[in-house]
């Protein structure tokens, strides 16, 4: 039995789909290509080939595709690798794979160096990146995939802009390493990237075993938007305005449905739980 699954999520359909899934089939020839239809199958696709015995398992798509397959296969042996095709691929920027090159992303692969990374989750779902609970959390839920095809990241920006007129939410944050306990909006990393090749959780380590957290308080949203900026283009947060912590566990809670999103996709809303699996992913990286 052959060892590698690639499952594949073509975004786009038809001919381009057929030509996208063509060039990966001989490119991965060794390996076994199983595309996605829907939201969802990519998990599903993975945790079958896990039980198939196949141990590398490759996400071929953008941080949507990543997240899916994570949680296909997480507790297990399985090691990840990643074919990054996406609108946005913060992940495998965070691992310092070359995103716009695909035949050495395979090769990275082929040579099998593994990295054992940390397994973030929320309310039992697992994440690799980030997570949101408020504003960006309510940008993705009100950004349709036809208009992210479209615009790409710009898309978001468009959403974004209608939302800033709202009041924020209240946001109720519990954690015994953390001094705010409330909040308008709540960002958890676990990598130091954030939106693209932004390093807004500024000591943040992919296996030193803790979430970082950043809070932005009591907040409207376009004080966020510019405290945001802040973080993007200062070395160190220095802001009354924004908590930064690390932690091991954290809740979130809230008086209304307040969206909450992981590696750029909606999981539901609060309360949400937080919590971390020290090295609890394996996946192929380069070589630091």
């Amino acid at each position: 039995m052959k060892k590698t699954a690639v499952i594949l999520n073509p975004a786009a359909r038809g001919e381009r789909a057929q030509r996208l899934q063509a060039s990966l089939e001989k490119l991965t020839h060794s390996a076994v290509l199983r595309s996605t239809a829907r939201s969802g199958d990519a998990e599903l696709l993975a945790r079958s080939a896990v039980k198939e015995g196949f141990e590398t398992i490759v996400a071929a798509g953008g941080d949507g595709t990543v997240n899916e397959v994570v949680n296909g296969i997480a507790g297990t042996d399985a090691a990840l690798g990643l074919l990054p095709l996406g609108t946005m691929n913060v992940f495998a920027t965070e691992l310092g794979l070359p995103a716009s090159d695909l035949r050495r992303c395979w090769e990275i692969i082929q040579e099998a160096r593994v990295r054992r990374i940390d397994l973030p989750s929320v309310n039992g779902k697992h994440f690799v990146q980030l997570a949101g609970v408020g504003f960006d959390a309510q940008v993705v839920k009100e950004t349709s995939r036809t208009f992210k095809r479209s615009f790409g990241p710009l898309s978001y920006i468009v959403s974004a802009a209608q939302i800033a007129a709202r009041t924020p939410p209240e946001l109720r944050i519990e954690s015994e390493n953390a001094l705010t306990e409330e909040g308008s909006f709540v960002l958890v990393g676990n990598g130091r990237l954030y939106g693209g090749p932004f390093p807004f959780f500024k000591h943040a380590a992919l296996d030193d075993g803790l979430l970082d957290v950043l809070v932005f308080k009591r907040l409207n949203y376009i004080e966020i938007v510019r405290y945001m900026q802040d973080v993007i283009f200062s070395s160190q947060i220095t802001s009354p305005e924004v908590e930064y912590f690390q932690t091991k566990s954290l809740r979130v809670s809230s008086e209304g449905a307040v969206p909450v999103e992981v590696d750029g996709e909606l999981i539901g809303n609060c309360p949400v739980q937080f919590n971390i699996r020290a090295r609890g992913l394996r996946v192929f990286a380069p070589r630091a």
